[in-house]
């Protein structure tokens, strides 16, 4: 595990002669024309699988090979079936008496190898000469006229077949489909993204373009197990259908870095130290031919900008939208926080926390003030009778004052108040002095 370990993770970092750190080039995954740095090895006995489908294979073979198996076929086929044709007419005896006038060969006018070897290049080609042909009286040339004609088919459909599919690859249209150099991380609408650009290079569209794009970096389970260069989506709009692309213009793709993102946790500061591969895979089918294309790059931490944000390509011109390419990879800082995704909610939790204390002091005086006006009514049953009896003839002096103090919290409760709620209640002249009495003691008790 240590190893494996070492091997893809230590391996990028290389210690120089004066003992110091220095961080050396990134062996990619997938480079930056889209070639992906994969062989495979030790197949043992596997490699027969490759025979099995011989057809993909030669399409998968480089030119040079693809045209030397091209010609070597032709000229052993060519050598075998004219070494066929030569030695039936010297089985026959045709090469000895072929200037006889009265004796009937197989095929007329063949002396020798190169007249065999002539006679089957006619054949093939369905040249026609006239000068040689075969006779009625051999009945094997007529049979091996016929295998040569099925085997000559055959021949030209597989590798005529193969060279043309070959040719017709769209691997040469993904040279005009272009990606910026470097990717970059600023905000957009209020979010932190990351974001690249693409572009067309040719007017003829890409039917059904879509984009993906795959984090490539190592990690280690909780169970232990590492996994090398482990796979992870990443979404660029997947859910909202933004990455299907109409691409007749460079388009900046963007994806938003929040809590399901594995760029969650980071920031300018860790990206210095991080090490993973962005690999974008644009995918489509070509206008002109009808097959699908692909187009593949990728981006490591290194480059990735942070703080920058790509210069506008399109510009307006008379009667037509121009694209200035040559502003294509420029990119041009713009203000952005250095903190993670995950650092910003903390901090705005946090500050929403701090405020938090102020509502519940203000709760706190309202329910101690509610307290204290309960206890001046509840003072009424301290009385003596005859005022609790007044009292009770007017039960919404006190329901009244408790209203007021529960209504307005930013003041206290005091007698003032039950006296300006008093002077509001018509009071009955023969009660007036119980009820200057009852109002004298409700003060006394609410000044204690």
């Amino acid at each position: 595990m240590a190893a494996v370990r070492r091997k893809f993770g230590d391996e990028y970092q290389a210690v120089g002669p004066g003992g110091g750190g220095a961080r050396r080039e990134r062996q990619r995954f997938v480079d930056k024309n889209g070639r992906c740095n994969v062989q495979h090895g030790n197949l043992g006995g596997e490699s027969s699988r490759y025979l099995s489908d011989l057809f993909t294979t030669l399409v998968d073979l480089k030119w040079r090979w693809n045209l030397l198996i091209f010609l070597l076929t032709y000229t052993v086929a060519w050598l075998v079936m004219a070494s066929m044709w030569w030695g039936i007419a010297y089985l026959r005896g045709d090469l000895h008496r072929a200037h006889d006038d009265t004796y009937s060969p197989c095929v007329a006018n063949v002396y020798n190898f190169p007249s065999a070897f002539l006679f089957f290049i006619e054949t093939e080609a369905t040249i026609g000469y006239g000068h040689r042909y075969i006779t009625e009286r051999c009945p094997e040339g007529i049979v091996l006229f016929l295998f040569q004609s099925l085997l000559g088919s055959i021949v030209d459909a597989f590798l005529i077949g193969c060279m043309f599919i070959k040719m017709s690859q769209p691997k040469k249209r993904a040279e005009t489909l272009m990606f910026s150099r470097a990717a970059v991380v600023s905000q957009r609408d209020g979010k932190l993204c990351l974001m690249f650009r693409v572009g067309n290079l040719r007017n003829s569209h890409m039917v059904s373009a879509q984009i993906r794009c795959k984090l490539i970096k190592s990690r280690q389970t909780p169970e232990g197990e590492f996994l090398p260069l482990d796979q992870c989506e990443l979404d660029v709009g997947f859910g909202t259908g933004a990455d299907q692309l109409f691409l007749v213009s460079p388009l900046t793709i963007c994806h938003e870095i929040n809590s399901k993102s594995p760029f969650f946790c980071l920031s300018q500061r860790s990206l210095r130290s991080e090490q993973f591969e962005i690999v974008v895979i644009l995918e489509g089918i070509v206008e002109t031919t009808g097959m699908t294309c692909q187009a593949r790059t990728s981006y490591t931490e290194d480059e990735v900008l942070w703080g920058h944000r790509f210069l506008p390509v399109m510009s307006l011109e008379d009667g037509f939208f121009r694209v200035d390419y040559s502003q294509f990879h420029a990119t041009f800082e713009v203000p952005t926080p250095p903190y993670s995704v995950k650092e910003q909610e903390e901090n705005l939790s946090l500050s929403s926390s701090l405020n938090s204390p102020i509502d519940n002091n203000k709760t706190r005086r309202e329910k101690v003030c509610s307290l204290d006006c309960i206890d001046i009514a509840g003072e009424k049953n301290k009385l003596p009778f005859k005022l609790q009896k007044i009292s009770s003839r007017k039960e919404d002096l006190p329901r009244r004052a408790l209203r007021m103090s529960s209504s307005n919290t930013g003041k206290t409760c005091s007698t003032g108040d039950l006296l300006n709620i008093q002077e509001m209640s018509p009071i009955s002249n023969g009660e007036d002095g119980d009820e200057r009495i009852q109002l004298k003691a409700l003060k006394m008790n609410a000044e204690a």
